[in-house]
């Protein structure tokens, strides 16, 4: 019996673990680098031991320091969470030679699917159908997905177009690969623009058990990541799902597999289904299986590692689940990941963190962080995920969509108004959906200000001001007026730059505001505001942080910056000046001083949470300056290059 068991991991899949040890009376142990010091995992966990450094390299990837923080905190039990070391067949072995219950399959079983080249030849000689290129591809063969071997998570995956293109996306994709996963092998397959990513859960024991716990569609993707994940797929006939179903088994037992793992297909127009890969461990989706099913699928992992046994089937499932990652990061800015402290994070009516089943609410919250969490460059940007379940999909999503907009996020910049459309969206609605859904649908998914989900920015600015005014009030006498006959002024700046002047009096009549006349103040507090435009209602609450102002409503949020009363000086940046868009590390640099570039074209890439982002030049001209080097930490607005255009 497990009594005691160390998550090897941080965020919120160490909180879901440990949520699962409360209930089983398993005492849990987190370990945690220095950013990690004060985050909620290491606040829940019994025993917390320090992991010295910043780097994953330093911290979370060191299988020698976890296995001794396991031995010295007296663990009898490692759980390897997701990404990490969670299908690194040498720490599960390691895990086991110290040994600890490994809460994961078989170490053998992780290196067969470790390689994604050798896991397509295992599956062909099972009898899974999977996809292949040529090894000299053709323009018939186009279009080309190039993926990492060893890889995941999108790291080290580049679509191809054109057979020129082909050279530098095999040498990006091996350079980024061997950082990532420390092997550049990496291979070709076809890809299918309009293909469905589709996976199915598997549990297997000791025993000969191997169980389909149903399955997810996860084609809402960015940048070969998973943005919104659902279960059931919908839209499959009884008879595909059964044969997707029985390929995922096969799988399994071709391995000799047990834990519980996800096999991932590619799922074509025609109905073809192809084996992609096998992730050897828990999914970042599997709440929704837990919610359409009622099963606990860490207590069955604790269960199988134990060496109990699985029932005999697996339940039916019931209604639809739909989650969404909400990300610290720009959509309008190519997903450029955002930092910064999170001052607030709050879904009304969501009333059950980490609870598998089905909660009162239909809502569940999975979040690694809380108020006071600092996002910071080292880590994944996912703040948190939202799952909605319903009986039916319409009204999952339904529910999602507006949890996701009365959410109180005040902090760094997120993806949830994206997700917000997306889930709404009429093409997801009808089931029309494929792993190039978000890009086809860019322009419908990220037009508006960033950061902004309420329409009316400015009649939030005037609730801005008014509750300003408020909370000035509350320090100055009853009697005091500033020059009633001049109307008070106030001007604040969107996320997207948009500047809102303000002009208002407030009068024996009531409220008088210039742009506004059939709006009338009927409450005003320092945190609180509510309006009457004509005969209709809008209410918000107000918070603010420095100079920074977040305004939420019933119908969605508004983030302002508050600004002087007189123009602020320009900052001055020369023309063509590569400006870093956040902090993170230079690892390549693709031209030289003196070169002769085209606007467009790449110049440095920067890797910041777990993410390569490229800089390309602003127009045509020749790279004259180059202030940075691989290996180089840059903060945002560093100065990183020049391009100056011709005379």
């Amino acid at each position: 019996m497990i009594t005691s068991l160390l998550v090897a991991n941080r965020g919120e899949i160490a909180r879901r673990v440990f949520r699962t040890c409360r209930d089983l009376g398993i005492a849990t142990v987190a370990v945690y680098s220095d950013p990690d010091a004060d985050a909620p995992h290491v606040r829940e966990a019994d025993t917390a031991v320090r992991l010295p450094g910043a780097a994953p390299a330093d911290t979370y990837l060191r299988a020698d320091l976890i296995v001794a923080a396991a031995r010295a905190a007296g663990a009898d039990a490692v759980h390897p969470g997701y990404g990490f070391l969670s299908e690194n067949a040498e720490f599960a072995r390691a895990v086991l030679d110290a040994g600890l219950t490994w809460i994961g399959p078989p170490p053998a079983a992780i290196a067969a699917m470790g390689s994604k080249t050798e896991a397509k030849r295992l599956m062909s000689a099972a009898g899974v159908p999977v996809l292949s290129a040529p090894a000299e591809p053709t323009e018939a063969d186009l279009p080309l997905l190039v993926k990492a071997a060893a890889g995941g998570g999108g790291r080290g995956m580049r679509i191809v177009r054109t057979l020129a293109d082909l050279p530098g996306a095999l040498l990006a994709a091996r350079t980024e690969a061997a950082k990532a996963f420390g092997s550049e092998e990496v291979f070709c397959e076809p890809y299918l623009p309009a293909g469905r990513h589709i996976e199915v859960q598997l549990m297997a024991d000791t025993h000969g058990t191997v169980l389909a716990v149903g399955d997810r569609d996860c084609s809402l993707q960015r940048r070969h990541q998973k943005v919104v994940e659902e279960a059931p797929a919908p839209g499959l006939s009884d008879t595909l799902r059964a044969d997707l179903h029985a390929a995922a088994v096969a799988a399994a037992r071709a391995i000799g597999y047990t834990g519980a793992g996800t096999a991932e297909f590619l799922l074509a127009p025609d109905g073809r289904f192809f084996f992609l890969e096998m992730n050897t461990r828990l999914q970042v989706e599997h709440p929704v299986t837990e919610c359409v099913t009622g099963l606990d699928l860490v207590a069955l992992q604790l269960t199988v590692a134990e060496g109990g046994k699985l029932p005999e089937q697996a339940p039916p499932t019931s209604g639809c689940a739909i989650e969404a990652r909400l990300y610290a990061e720009d959509p309008d800015q190519d997903w450029q990941p955002q930092t910064g402290r999170l001052h607030h994070i709050e879904l009304p009516g969501t009333t059950a963190e980490f609870t598998t089943g089905r909660t009162a609410s239909g809502l569940r919250l999975d979040s690694g962080v809380d108020a006071g969490s600092t996002v910071t460059v080292h880590y994944d940007a996912m703040l948190a995920k939202v799952i909605a379940w319903a009986p039916t999909r319409p009204a999952a999503a339904r529910l999602l969509a507006d949890a996701l907009t009365r959410a109180r996020l005040h902090g760094p910049l997120t993806n949830r108004e994206l997700l917000v459309r997306a889930v709404r969206h009429p093409a997801f609605l009808a089931e029309r959906l494929h792993t190039g859904f978000l890009t086809e649908h860019a322009a419908e998914l990220t037009a508006g200000p960033a950061g902004t989900t309420d329409k009316d920015a400015p009649l939030a600015a005037l609730a801005a001001a008014l509750a300003d005014a408020a909370g000035r009030r509350t320090h100055l006498p009853s009697g005091w007026r500033n020059l009633p006959s001049q109307p008070q002024v106030k001007r604040y700046r969107a996320a997207d730059g948009t500047e809102h002047e303000v002009r208002y009096r407030l009068t024996r009549d009531g409220l008088r505001a210039e742009g506004h006349p059939d709006t009338t103040l009927v409450e005003a507090a320092p945190d609180r505001v509510v309006l009457a435009v004509g005969a209709l209602r809008r209410s918000y609450a107000v918070a603010v942080y420095g100079a920074t102002v977040h305004l939420d409503s019933p119908s969605g949020a508004t983030v302002l910056t508050a600004l002087g009363r007189f123009p602020e000086p320009v900052e001055h940046t020369e023309p063509g000046a590569l400006l870093a868009p956040m902090p993170g590390t230079v690892v390549r640099v693709g031209a030289a001083v003196g070169e002769r570039v085209v606007a467009g074209r790449p110049l440095l890439w920067l890797e910041a949470m777990k993410m390569e982002h490229r800089i390309t030049a602003p127009t045509d001209g020749v790279l004259t300056d180059l202030h940075v080097a691989p290996g180089d930490q840059v903060e945002p607005g560093t100065l990183l290059a020049v391009v100056t255009e011709p005379a």
